[in-house]
């Protein structure tokens, strides 16, 4: 995707000793760059969310085994490099699937071959995934255009999405939102509610800032307004990323997502769930089972925000002394969503459909 013109992924290699990603938590009011030298660095990135985004993350921690395998290449620091980058997400399976890759690859290599080999493979998994985000969106694409042929000629198709799941999650296009940028640039009319996304606004931030710089028309919405323009028949389908699906079908995702599934199901809408491969948990066979990050209550307590003379600041929010409760994802169960948009095609929302596309899991 492009910024000001210019093609960027999220996450590139400099050297051999570092790697250029885009610090997020300046987005949307900063473009700024960052470079990772360490196994720390990388960690601090993900945990920090200066990365976002499950195939991102994934991507990061793939980079992160490399910069250690850059300092020492032994067993001992391949194995604390793999925990070390385990602990800093734990509802994000991309996490988990990237670091057994990157582990494995690497185990029975001899000690000298392992630092080339894991820049390699780090990359192989960034180039993998720009591929993957792009055929799920040529496979929404399809689901689009199947929407937009049901609306009167001339009339625009509605869509609401939560979070972010655009190309700053990925590496490149996007998992949600690639079905987007493509139904926008093939021509058909759209317009895309994009939900706050409280506590962290990635959607009032991130996707707002995405869809903005490639000429989608949209209308940032507080999260509790979905359900009112569900009602009133202004969505026409629900897009969304996530961060887990387990073998049953059932899907972790930022929270709120749950609530947006409920208003959907009881109005008729849509609600698809757009997905690699590699988020798919088959160890997992019921979303209850998922591990729910619970995140600093200051995301909750307090705002960054852009002052009037350019500058950025933090500032409190909340009464003064009350507690904060906050969990960072909910679990949508599968009989909610409509469909599931992946790599291979789009299926239904169980075990049998994930099955009939992944035989090999």
């Amino acid at each position: 995707m492009k910024i000001g013109g210019k093609h960027w992924r999220t996450i590139w290699p400099e050297d051999e000793g570092a790697v250029g990603i885009i610090d997020q938590t300046k987005l949307p009011h900063r473009f700024e760059t960052l470079s990772l030298h360490t196994l720390e660095d990388a960690a601090h990135a993900i945990k920090a969310m200066i990365v976002r985004g499950a195939p991102l993350i994934g991507a990061t921690a793939a980079y992160g085994i490399a910069l250690a395998m850059h300092k020492d290449t032994s067993d001992a620091a391949l194995d604390a490099a793999h925990d070390t980058l385990l602990e800093t997400r734990p509802t994000a399976v991309n996490l988990h699937w990237a670091l057994k890759r990157m582990r494995d690859r690497l185990r029975n290599q001899p000690p000298a071959e392992r630092a080339a080999l894991a820049w390699k493979e780090a990359a192989t998994i960034c180039d993998e995934d720009v591929e993957v985000c792009r055929a799920i969106g040529e496979h929404g694409l399809k689901l689009f255009r199947e929407a937009a042929a049901k609306k009167k000629p001339g009339e625009t198709l509605n869509v609401l999405t939560h979070c972010n799941a655009g190309w700053l999650a990925c590496v490149d296009w996007g998992t949600a939102l690639a079905p987007i940028y493509m139904a926008h640039d093939s021509g058909i009319k759209l317009h895309v509610r994009v939900d706050e996304t409280r506590p962290r606004n990635q959607g009032a931030s991130l996707t707002a800032y995405e869809l903005g710089s490639h000429g989608v028309p949209h209308t940032i919405i507080a999260d509790n307004a979905g359900g009112l323009y569900m009602r009133q028949k202004q969505v026409d389908l629900c897009i969304v990323g996530t961060d887990r699906v387990t073998a049953n079908g059932d899907v972790a995702n930022k929270i709120g997502t749950y609530l947006k599934a409920l208003a959907a199901k009881d109005n008729d809408v849509p609600f698809y769930v757009a997905l690699p491969s590699s988020t798919i948990d088959w160890n997992l066979s019921r979303g209850e089972d998922i591990p729910i990050e619970e995140r600093s209550a200051d995301e909750l307590l307090k705002m960054t925000g852009r002052l009037p003379d350019g500058g950025l600041a933090t500032v409190e929010i909340a009464a003064p002394g009350s507690p904060a409760a906050n969990p960072g994802f909910d679990v949508t169960p599968a009989r909610l969503v409509t469909a599931f948009v992946t790599e291979r095609g789009v299926c239904a929302a169980d075990e049998a459909g994930l099955r009939g596309l992944f035989p090999k899991q």
